[in-house]
């Protein structure tokens, strides 16, 4: 069973991405909590808006090996969690335009871990993946901006976690932004330090 976000999450590695004992098992709906959790009392799309400059300004006075550095064994470098996030956007636009223009439709998770390491995200360039994640949320932020508010209660059947409305991937996305903030603020605190 895996643990997802709104795209897919294994329980092992949200555990190891969130710093939680490594053999607690988190469950879709404990995860989506926990996320939703994180963007309690917030405008998300305000949290989508500015994560990239947040990003930016996390990431700007960081060296190469800054960002290629893990926190430990089996935990992911900051470089990692950018690409993770890039291409998390991208798999995020396809299925909000896939339930705006398909109400109803299938979502189909994804195994981030085979993403991160097929997809070499330990070789990937951090403000390259920060490009690539500014230009997909801008445009999945548009295209939220063009369509009408009643599409927003357009849904997706996700195979593990049931319906998902566009608001509810909305709240999603920057529950997952900020969690992932969370992760980078540490880790590049942690890398000015040594």
């Amino acid at each position: 069973m895996r643990a997802l976000f709104y795209l897919a999450i294994r329980p092992h590695t949200c555990n190891q991405l969130c710093h939680r004992r490594q053999d607690m098992q988190e469950t879709p709906q404990q995860y989506t909590q926990r996320m939703l959790g994180y963007v309690n009392g917030k405008d998300p799309l305000r949290v989508q808006k500015e994560t990239a400059k947040k990003l930016q300004k996390l990431t700007k006075p960081l060296s190469k090996r800054q960002l290629a550095r893990q926190p430990a064994p089996g935990k992911w470098s900051i470089a990692q969690i950018m690409a993770h996030l890039a291409d998390a956007e991208l798999a995020g636009g396809w299925r909000m335009r896939s339930i705006l223009t398909n109400n109803g439709t299938s979502l189909q998770p994804f195994d981030q871990d085979a993403w991160a390491e097929t997809l070499g995200y330990s070789r990937r360039d951090a403000k390259t993946s920060l490009e690539m994640f500014r230009v997909l949320r801008e445009n999945n932020l548009r295209l939220l901006q063009s369509v009408p508010k009643n599409l927003w209660e357009n849904y997706g059947m996700h195979q593990e976690r049931g319906k998902e409305t566009i608001s509810h991937i909305v709240r999603m996305f920057a529950g997952h932004d900020l969690n992932h903030l969370g992760q980078i603020e540490r880790i590049a605190k942690e890398s000015r330090r040594k």
